[in-house]
This record gives structure tokens, C-alpha cells and sequence, in this order.
């Protein structure tokens, strides 16, 4: 993880206060570091279709046991022939002796000073007395003029032009796919163009979600004076949607009542049919959060209270086997919490190699001064200025104000030390795309 810029890099933050076992604020990175022992991924994997593959942790490597092409061919529709045979200076006419089209080879050598009409990916022939290597010259056809079975082929044309050699793309006994790549479109296409039909990925993940709170009703039914509707279960839902190695299962809302939480919870440890489990809301300080206590009773918790802004009140630890995220009850904070936690540990639980989202420079369009002691995700949208240039224009907004991120690109993350942002400054920018 980087700095914004420079200048708040070499700002140093103000070192922390000696604080009681359990209270002082974990750094992001420090709680990325320590993911390795506080979760092990899930060893078993399981064949799939590429068609269903979109989106799976890849449980092995991907081999190419073929070269791509396979063969010298055409990048172009045009006309081949030997690179000896044209004139630097002027157009040369050559009879054409055939056709080929792609996946159908030709039915014999091509000789010196003959020219063949080609199509894009059809293989080019061999050569006569020249070994394997056939025509080293493909011309586009529109440079091209034909007069019967003569093509005036167009001067100037050098060997390789508009010829694709064979394993150009794909070398035989290259690694395409490695292990714990989460897959992507392109990626099944690479396994496709090798007659893969199925791959080997990571079981998917079943994680159990909650929300918690007396206030909390659910949307469509009539709310009760001084209620309010629950926003986080759907959102966090809607989060983990995006990561296609997770099946949701949504417990919906527990009250704030101790003896009713820790019930629901053994239940949910008894029955040992889910990998993970998060929870939104009860894991701050108030008398009425109950969740890091019943957490920790029914379990262990391993980390708490993390040196972020927005979403401090994070709980990591275990209920049975499974691994817990409390997620804080300020609706921008269980994204927040998600990015920076809850997603990592369930991209590490799934087998993930890669667990930070992207980060892209982008200037800032925005003053806005920062102290130190957390790290902060500044909602923004991205805008061009006059200039053309992209620039990260601030969204005002708070920890409970969701509804900031309906119009946000990402967010501009800012460093623990204390910052001065003025326009211009090269920021972090991670893009809500990366976890939606």
C-alpha cells in the first residue's frame, strides 16, 4: 500500500499513545500481514464447465499443451507470397495459383515467384525448397490489384509483413492460468483455445450473513415509530454477490438481546454448514453492542478496532471453525469495513492469491487537510477538468450517509500520516468497480 503523494509521505504520523492490550488501532497493513495465520483456504476444488467458471478461484495451474496459433498464418485477407520475389522499388505482377481459407490447408507447397489468395487465420503453406518456412509476405487486399489470375502485388513489402507465427500468442508448455487467480472472460477464452472444457477451481465459500439491532426493520413491511429499515444486510449482500466463489445465505435481523444472539449464533456453529460468517452493526462500544461479546464467548476474537476512516469498530475472529467479520451499523462503514477486511479474509478463504483491490493514480480535484492516526477512504467521482485531464472530486458525506456512494466512482485513499491534499496531487484511487 502507498502514500497519496509525496508530501504526506514524508509527513510522519504522530506516534501512538501507550494504550491497554486489545485497544490500540491495528494498521491496515498490519492486519493484511497477519490474514495467513488467522485463515486457511479451503482445500477442497471441484471440475466446472468454463461457461460457469467466471469468477472461480483456479485450483491449478493452466498448461498450454498447443501452441496458439499453431501454425504460421495470415493476419490479414490478402495474398501471400515470398518476400525475394517483390520489388523495393516498384509494383510486382504474380500469377495466383490458388485460395486458402482458415482451417483449410493448402494442397501443396507454394513455389517461388507464385502468390496465393489468403484469409485472415488460414495457415500459410510451406515452401518449395525452402524448408518449412513458406511465404514470409502477406499483402492486404485492398493494396493489391487483380487482372485475372495475376495480382499486382503493391512494392515495398519486407518478410513478417502481416504474418502471424505459430505460437506467437501461445508457446507449448507455457504457463497461461496460475493457481488462486481469480478468473476472468479473457481467461476462459485462453482455456478454451486449448480444448480445456472444464477447470479445476476452489469450492465455493457459504457464508452466513446478519444484521443486528431493535431499531431494525425489514423493507416492505411497516416500520415502528423511531425504526428504521435495514440497508446494510442488502448492501452487504449485493457486495458479496460480486465475488462469484460465494453462496450467500441471509439470517436476517438479531435483537439486540444477548441470550437470543448467542442462540442464534451456537445454532448457526452447530449445524457446521457454512465457511464464514458476517455480521453488520453491535461491534462498537455502546451498552447495546453485544456481538464482539458473544463472539468471543462463543468463540475468540482476534482483532478489533482498526485505524480506518470510516469503519473502525471492525471485529475479526472465529465462531467454531468459521471465520467472523462484525462489520460496523454505519452504512458506509460496511462497505468500507468489506473492502478492507471481510473481502480480503473471504478472497484468502476462497484460495485468492491477490487480495487488495487495484489502485490507480489520480490527481485530485479537491483541497481537504487530513490528521493523522487513520487510514481514510474519501468517497469521489471522477471527473475531466478543462484541460481533458481525469481529476477525483470529493463527495461531502459522513460514516451513515449511504446514499454518497449512489454517485461515487471509488474512493481517494489517504494514508495514516497527516495530509494536505490541494489540487493536482497524485492520489490513490481505488474504483468501486474493483468490489461491486
Amino acid at each position: 500500500m502507498t502514500g497519496c503523494c509525496s508530501a504526506c509521505d514524508q509527513t510522519s504520523a504522530p506516534a501512538p499513545a501507550p494504550a491497554a492490550a486489545g485497544k490500540r488501532l491495528l494498521p491496515w497493513a498490519e492486519v493484511l500481514a497477519r490474514l495467513p495465520e488467522l485463515v486457511q483456504p479451503v482445500a477442497a476444488t471441484e471440475l466446472v464447465p468454463l461457461a460457469a467458471a467466471r469468477g472461480r478461484i483456479l485450483a491449478e495451474d493452466v498448461i498450454a499443451g498447443r501452441a496458439v496459433p499453431p501454425a504460421a498464418v495470415s493476419a490479414v485477407d490478402g495474398y501471400a507470397c515470398f518476400a525475394a520475389d517483390l520489388s523495393a522499388l516498384r509494383p510486382t505482377a504474380l500469377p495466383v495459383v490458388g485460395r486458402i481459407a482458415a482451417g483449410h490447408p493448402f494442397h501443396r507447397p507454394l513455389a517461388r515467384g507464385e502468390a496465393v489468395r489468403i484469409f485472415t487465420g488460414a495457415p500459410l503453406p510451406a515452401g518449395v525448397g525452402v524448408g518449412n518456412g513458406g511465404p514470409e509476405v502477406v499483402a492486404m487486399q485492398e493494396d493489391c490489384r487483380l487482372d485475372g489470375d495475376t495480382v499486382l502485388m503493391p512494392a515495398g513489402l519486407g518478410a513478417g509483413a502481416n504474418r502471424r507465427e505459430a505460437g506467437e500468442d501461445v508457446r507449448a508448455g507455457q504457463v497461461l492460468l496460475k493457481r488462486g487467480q481469480r478468473l476472468r472472460a479473457p481467461d476462459l477464452g485462453v482455456a478454451a483455445g486449448q480444448g480445456r472444457a472444464q477447470l479445476p477451481v476452489f469450492r465455493r465459500l457459504k457464508v452466513a450473513i446478519f444484521s443486528t439491532g431493535d431499531e431494525l426493520s425489514e423493507p416492505g413491511t411497516v416500520v415502528p415509530e423511531c425504526g428504521i429499515y435495514d440497508s446494510n444486510r442488502f448492501t452487504l449482500a449485493g457486495l458479496l454477490a460480486g465475488l462469484a466463489m460465494v453462496e450467500v445465505t441471509d439470517l436476517g435481523i438479531l435483537p439486540d438481546r444477548p441470550a437470543e444472539m448467542r442462540e442464534s449464533l451456537a445454532r448457526l456453529i452447530a449445524a457446521g454448514d457454512h465457511d464464514a460468517v458476517l455480521t453488520t452493526g453491535g461491534v462498537s462500544v455502546g451498552d447495546e453492542d453485544h456481538v464482539k461479546a458473544v463472539v468471543a464467548e462463543l468463540g475468540r476474537l482476534d482483532l478489533w478496532r482498526l485505524a480506518i476512516k470510516p469503519g473502525k469498530p471492525v471485529a475479526v475472529g472465529r465462531l467454531g471453525p468459521m471465520p467472523f467479520v462484525g462489520l460496523p451499523g454505519n452504512p458506509v462503514a460496511v462497505v468500507v469495513g468489506f473492502m478492507v477486511m471481510a473481502r480480503p479474509l473471504l478472497l484468502r478463504l476462497a484460495g485468492a492469491e491477490r487480495l487488495e483491490p487495484l489502485r490507480l493514480p489520480v490527481p485530485a480535484g479537491f483541497s481537504f487537510k487530513k490528521t493523522g492516526g487513520r487510514r481514510e477512504f474519501v468517497p469521489a467521482r471522477l471527473e475531466r477538468d478543462e484541460a481533458g485531464m481525469l481529476a477525483a472530486q470529493r463527495i461531502v458525506g459522513n460514516s451513515a450517509t449511504l446514499s454518497v456512494l449512489t454517485g461515487a466512482d471509488g474512493w481517494v485513499e489517504l494514508p495514516e500520516a497527516d495530509c494536505l491534499i490541494s489540487p493536482g496531487m497524485i492520489m490513490d484511487f481505488i474504483p468501486l468497480s474493483e468490489i461491486l
